[in-house]
């Protein structure tokens, strides 16, 4: 048999590789949740200790004779030529369907390993919690935002693991003040609501950074074209994310229109406005950076309390 590692810091992705794998092809599957733990077969990019990149770094230094196919929600055309430079034989983007998988397996000449075809044994599966499930939803909703932002700012957007966590409203004004006190902030959030899955998404830029992101989208320094500019990057991103989370939820959302919070205002006075809204909330949180800029911007996508039943059977049935 083959032997194949299953990279991944997503139990819930490690689990939807492993039962698109074809039945007959002739592995010894050995499951890792990040890059340090062996050599790899199907490879995640987006990992703590050691990301994707990280790994076929080391495995092209070290010239080591193996197969790489990376399996990745960073779907920005740059990380698919990367990866390709460092010697991975494919990139497969998330999510994918069986068949992808098996057209691609022979297409690399990996299903014909010289013996007669047979029903292999079914690796067992991971155990898969409702929050690792919803983050691996939200990592793949980033990537495809993300390779959006990268085409209308010509740049290469570095993607985080996100975070998922429930939150009172307490807590979600602790992290917000303790991430970004004594900083300018401008917010544009969006509410959104469909399919009983409400929520508002909340989209921060730093005020120092404004200019320059009006910049590399070509436009001037007037501060009305400048809010017009975050305005338009907020609806592609905010947009993209949900639109990408509604299509893997199988739901529809109408999306608001985009309003300015606090305009040139501190975080705090920002969550005094708003402490209303956010009251115990499912949160998730992004933090992307462009290379080679200094401009950062935070996303937060608070799903209401009254959202979580929902979420929950959704995500359950995406498990099963």
């Amino acid at each position: 048999m083959i032997p194949l590692l299953v990279c991944d810091d997503s139990s819930m992705a490690r689990k939807q590789v492993l039962r698109t794998l074809p039945s007959e092809w002739q592995v010894s599957v050995t499951q890792a949740c990040n890059g340090r733990e062996g050599k790899v077969a199907l490879l995640d990019l987006t990992m703590p200790v050691m990301d994707g990149y990280q790994v076929l770094s080391a495995v092209q230094e070290e010239g080591i004779d193996t197969q790489i196919i990376v399996i990745s929600g960073d779907v920005q055309e740059e990380a698919v030529r990367r990866t390709r430079e460092l010697g991975a034989r494919a990139f497969l983007k998330k999510p994918f369907d069986p068949e992808q998988l098996r057209n691609l397996l022979n297409e690399l000449q990996l299903l014909d390993n010289g013996q007669a075809a047979s029903a292999a044994e079914p690796p067992p599966a991971p155990l898969v919690t409702f929050r690792d499930a919803f983050r691996e939803t939200v990592n793949v909703s980033m990537g495809y935002a993300a390779a959006l932002i990268a085409k209308v700012l010509d740049v290469f957007v570095h993607l985080p693991i996100p975070h998922v966590n429930i939150l009172e409203a307490g807590e979600l004004q602790m992290l917000l003040a303790d991430a970004h006190r004594a900083r300018q902030l401008t917010a544009i959030c969006q509410s959104y609501i469909g399919s009983g899955i409400a929520g508002e998404a909340l989209l921060m830029f730093y005020d120092s950074e404004v200019a320059d992101i009006a910049q590399l989208m070509e436009q001037g320094t007037d501060p009305y074209q400048e809010m017009e500019v975050l305005i338009d990057l907020s609806s592609v991103l905010i947009g993209a994310c949900l639109s990408s989370i509604a299509d893997q939820l199988d739901v529809f959302f109408s999306v608001g229109h985009p309003q300015v919070l606090g305009e040139h205002t501190t975080i705090d006075e920002l969550i005094g406005l708003n402490q209303q809204r956010w009251k115990k909330t499912q949160a998730v949180e992004i933090s992307y950076s462009l290379e080679e800029q200094n401009i950062h911007f935070d996303l937060l996508l608070l799903f209401t309390e009254e959202s979580m039943t929902l979420l929950e059977q959704k995500l359950t049935y995406l498990m099963s």
